[in-house]
């Protein structure tokens, strides 16, 4: 355990802090490169890193894209409603209200636990308009107004896996009610050879909204391994040359597919069902080595 509960007193040379929360052990480990930084891990899998002194600087590869692509959903600095589905260390909601402030977000994570922990090591600016649910993702974002929402992000995972309630055509319906007509809706999905969950969640989004991209690792595209894709939907046009620009220029460059080639990327697949949906793929043990 920390030997400080207070975050603003730690240094260089701060420790662990270790905590059974719902979902299993949680750590947050400091970073040593940045002062009063810390990462999330559940069980040993990274979740999340935070910068408190800049909350604005994504360190993890799927953040930086998912916050490409909230940098791109409204013109700079416009505050915008933006719900954020599994909540981690809090990281995205902190982003949105470094870079868009006087937003006002909704943060639905299920852990109790984990949030606790959370707000007491890694308290939240006090000005910040973010209010946290802890219920079940799908539960929280029926409570939101319909038509309320800029921005719904989906990053949750249960064990490393997305549970298979937030991967069907009825979880995005309830996604598609609680956006505006022009809001944007973006998933953190996981998986590796043979892409089978990728290539369904895309069908799966292709069967609800009109537009659609994809942002990864080409090596992941491949199917050379198991990583991250952002998946990115609406009604309205994406910036994809915007958004193909930045991930391009990222540390980890990464690609953007869309249009025919992202549907073609699917094979074949076929929209997922409340009836037939299955949690994403456990991620083999040499992701977190």
């Amino acid at each position: 355990m920390g030997k400080s509960r207070n975050p603003r007193r730690r240094q260089a040379g701060a420790e662990s802090v270790a905590v059974d929360v719902d979902g299993g052990l949680a750590r947050l480990v400091p970073d040593r490169d940045r002062h009063r930084a810390w990462t999330l891990l559940i069980d040993g899998a990274p979740q999340s890193h935070v910068d408190l002194d800049d909350p604005a600087h994504l360190s993890f590869e799927y953040q930086r894209r998912l916050g490409h692509v909230i940098d791109l959903a409204a013109p700079p600095g416009r505050p915008v409603h933006a719900v954020h589905l599994g909540g981690g260390a809090l990281t995205l909601a902190r982003y949105v209200a470094a870079t868009r402030p006087r937003s006002t977000q909704q943060v639905v994570e299920r852990d109790a636990k984990l949030v606790e922990l959370v707000r007491r090591e890694l308290p939240l600016d006090p000005a910040a308009r973010i209010r946290v649910r802890s219920v079940d993702a799908r539960e929280g974002l029926a409570k939101v107004p319909e038509g309320w929402a800029d921005l719904v992000i989906a990053d949750v995972f249960s064990g490393a896996r997305t549970p298979a309630h937030l991967t069907s055509t009825e979880f995005l319906d309830e996604v598609r009610r609680a956006l505006r007509p022009d809001g944007v809706y973006a998933a953190n999905l996981a998986d590796g050879p043979p892409l089978a969950h990728l290539r369904g969640q895309i069908a799966t989004a292709a069967a609800r909204f009109p537009e659609l991209a994809l942002v990864a690792d080409p090596a992941v595209l491949r199917g050379k391994r198991f990583g991250n894709a952002v998946l990115v939907a609406a009604d309205r046009p994406l910036p994809v040359a915007e958004l193909t620009r930045r991930a391009a220029s990222d540390p980890h460059p990464a690609r953007v597919e869309h249009g025919r080639a992202l549907l073609a990327f699917t094979g074949g697949a076929v929209p997922v069902t409340d009836e037939a949906a299955v949690a994403s793929p456990a991620p083999p043990p040499s992701v977190f080595q």
